[in-house]
């Protein structure tokens, strides 16, 4: 997704800068080999890019499935917050931040008294500290790393709101991308495939990075402090009685059933 915002950005004629382990997929105006776990290494990276920075887009996603809890939790929300709070001061009124949660985040409504005791941490160490000392409620990891980035996401909007700057998330439901095989290898592949989405298919990384390119654009110049659902219909289907939550229960092996349905739904 991440690729594919990038893309379009440059043949937006944007000038981009890109912070990761990995290569981006076409030529950029920057490119900074940072490991986003690093909190001395991301500084030093914004600190190198000179000028305004206009925009944010936080791509960065870890599957819960392969990797520790506190990992996951660390890269999905710790260090978007990390690298938000830095660019923020480099950015002129107007400017706005958007990242990647996922439906597998949809709790977040029930559990905001259990994430801000975490969202309201001072810093990545303290952050950090937070997550390590309350394993119970980081369980699973990817579920409540999309929970927290919404929570925060929907509390930072405020704070930030003095200064013009809008900051929102995305909720995608099953994407194509080089993640999908972890989700198809915890979930099952059978599963996976037969994932309930009204629209009939997965999405396209592209498909996820337009909504993000348009909460970064002017164009959504009201909208801050949203959590967009862009599952191709699924979330809505079940409130409405449309998709029976059930179909869900029992996927993945060692996990509730609930933490199964949400970590099917990126």
């Amino acid at each position: 997704m991440g690729a594919a915002a990038v893309t379009e950005l440059s043949a937006l004629g944007a000038e981009v800068h890109v912070i990761d382990l990995k290569q981006p997929p076409i030529e950029v105006a920057g490119y900074y080999d940072t490991d986003l776990r690093d909190p001395d290494a991301v500084s030093q990276t914004v600190a190198t890019i000179d000028g305004e920075i206009n925009a944010l887009f936080y791509c960065a996603g870890r599957a819960g499935s392969i990797f520790p809890d506190d990992d996951v939790m660390t890269v999905n929300f710790l260090s978007a917050r990390l690298l938000a709070e830095l660019v923020v001061p480099h950015m002129p009124p107007g400017s706005a931040i958007a990242s990647i949660s996922s439906t597998a985040g949809i709790g977040w409504m029930a559990n905001i008294a259990k994430w801000m005791p975490l969202v309201t941490t001072t810093g990545f160490a303290s952050g950090r500290t937070w997550v390590e000392e309350h394993p119970g409620e980081i369980a699973g990891g990817y579920a409540p790393s999309k929970e927290a980035l919404i929570v925060w996401t929907l509390w930072a909007s405020y704070a930030w709101a003095d200064k013009g700057i809008r900051i929102n998330s995305i909720s995608p439901g099953p994407t194509q991308t080089p993640m999908m095989p972890d989700f198809e290898a915890h979930m099952g592949k059978e599963f996976m495939e037969s994932f309930p989405v009204p629209l009939g298919r997965r999405a396209t990384p592209a498909e996820q990075a337009y909504p993000l390119l348009f909460l970064n654009s002017r164009a959504a110049s009201y909208i801050t402090g949203e959590n967009l659902i862009t599952d191709g219909g699924t979330m809505g289907a079940i409130m409405t009685g449309n998709i029976d939550p059930a179909i869900f229960a029992g996927a993945g092996a060692g996990r509730s059933a609930g933490t199964d349905r949400a970590q099917a739904a990126k």
